[in-house]
């Protein structure tokens, strides 16, 4: 019985010649099988050997014209790992130069491969963003010079259409160091302050409409140049610590947006510039809805670093009394003394029941968590519930259903009803599958807060809906 085992020795007692009649046997008919037999013959001749089939199949895969659908990305997933992983496993511990000319080249596949494919998934541009990290790892002990690795790495953003060298700049940091990044850098401000030469209208190239007419090649270039320029000059200064020449990418209109202004505060508050930062956070614009967390975060951190500690927590309740965010009201308790957080987790609670926004209040206890406060809020606000909100219902029902069966009760009710008023027939199986949680529950409910009971709950519900057979053909 033990030599059936799928095992290597016991497949070593079948000898050379029967396997390798085998293995031709088994990659017929599969690309990727073939090609991983071929890399192992090279590999047991040279490291040259493996790096030419390598380079055949990236000519290979550049030239190929067949559409990638959705199932075909498994397998082109497999082959370009495949590949990926020879150049780092069999080329590069014997030839690190070679091994970044090749993950160079199967980084420059992308553009092939996504314009004949649909990637929806972001399985296949998640390769080409390893094999940046790849190729970042792998320059380091290729010795090509800084120069020339900045001139590759502007030559790559340029063709970025897809995005594939979205982490190009921070992975190829270590090896570019400080002289690499000031030449891209220069590079990259070349494009940036280059005329802005508008030709003209006979000599546009139009390549598509819009609503609102032509769209021109141009204005497609003039756009992906603006929009690469700025985000490479932005990284370059977070990789420098340059925290000025990052703001100097941003128009003083955008800095007036309060995630930029937090975005812009953090590296301030790195720099050790509290003051700058706190004046940038308090010059945003006030938002429609409400002040992002970046910026309220930042805030706090401001505050505390410019030492106006009580002002921190003012603050931090502030946030706290406006959103119910329970990061705030961590923060402000941690710092308080002994036994006071007590008394102002108190005062929170009651705070979160008078909340105007029921399910915000109910997702901040769930969250906290504070079952039986949560339990408290759906008895005494039953009516305020909206049984259309089941992302929240559903998921807070389960969470109470062990130690508070009314309250889980009230919510599966409210989905049930919600799903029965409005005849959401596409609902019904759900809603049956809370009525029978509902009858596990009354077996353990013993006070119903003057609530209707279980019975009195389905007499009303036959009452009102016996006619929806769609509905009550699914109780069992």
């Amino acid at each position: 019985m033990a030599a059936k085992t799928l095992n290597a020795k016991n497949l070593e007692a079948l000898g050379a010649p029967r396997l390798a009649e085998l293995l031709i046997e088994i990659s017929t008919g599969s690309a990727a099988h073939k090609q991983r037999l071929r890399l192992e013959l090279a590999g047991s001749q040279s490291v040259a050997e493996v790096a030419r089939e390598i380079r055949k199949r990236l000519i290979s895969l550049q030239r190929a014209k067949t559409f990638i659908d959705w199932r075909k990305v498994k397998a082109a997933k497999k082959d370009l790992e495949t590949q990926r992983v020879a150049i780092l496993t069999k080329v590069a511990p014997e030839d690190p130069r070679e091994a970044f000319d090749l993950m160079w080249q199967f980084l420059g596949l992308a553009e092939s491969i996504f314009d004949r494919s649909d990637d929806g998934s972001g399985t296949l541009v998640a390769i080409f963003h390893q094999a940046c990290a790849d190729a970042g790892t792998l320059a380091k002990g290729a010795d090509l010079g800084e120069d020339v690795l900045a001139d590759k790495t502007f030559a790559a953003l340029n063709d970025n259409d897809y995005g594939q060298y979205d982490p190009l700049i921070v992975e190829m940091a270590p090896a570019l160091g400080r002289k690499g990044l000031e030449r891209l850098k220069m590079l990259v401000m070349e494009v940036q302050n280059a005329p802005k030469r508008k030709p003209k209208d006979s000599e546009r190239e139009i390549i598509g409409w819009g609503s609102s007419g032509p769209v021109y090649l141009d204005e497609i270039q003039g756009r992906r140049d603006e929009s690469m320029t700025k985000i490479a000059l932005q990284t370059i200064a977070d990789l420098t610590g340059d925290v000025d020449a990052f703001i100097a990418q941003q128009p003083a209109k955008t800095r007036k947006v309060p995630r930029i202004a937090a975005e812009i505060a953090t590296r301030l508050l790195s720099a050790g510039r509290a003051a700058e930062a706190l004046s940038t956070l308090d010059a945003a614009d006030s938002p429609r809805f409400g002040w992002p967390f970046e910026w309220e975060e930042a805030r706090v951190e401001a505050l505390e670093a410019l030492e106006r500690l009580d002002d921190a927590q003012d603050f931090r309740w502030a946030c706290f009394e406006a959103s119910l965010n329970h990061h705030h009201l961590r923060a402000y308790l941690r710092r308080l003394p002994d036994f006071d957080d007590i008394e102002a987790e108190e005062k929170a609670f009651a705070h979160v029941h008078r909340f105007a926004d029921v399910h915000h209040a109910l997702h901040f206890f769930i969250e906290w968590p504070a079952l039986a406060e949560a339990a408290k809020l759906c008895v005494a606000r039953r009516p305020d519930l909206d049984g259309d909100r089941y992302e929240l219902l559903s998921p807070a029902a389960e969470v109470l259903s062990e130690k508070q069966p009314l309250a889980a009760t009230l919510l599966l009710r409210a989905m049930i009803d919600f799903t029965l008023d409005y005849g959401r027939s596409s609902r019904y199986k759900h809603a049956a599958r809370h009525y029978v949680e509902c009858c596990g529950f009354a077996t353990r409910i013993t006070d119903y807060a003057g609530l209707p009971s279980h019975e009195e709950y389905v007499l009303a519900l036959k009452k009102k809906h016996g006619k929806k057979s769609g509905f009550w053909s699914l109780i069992v």
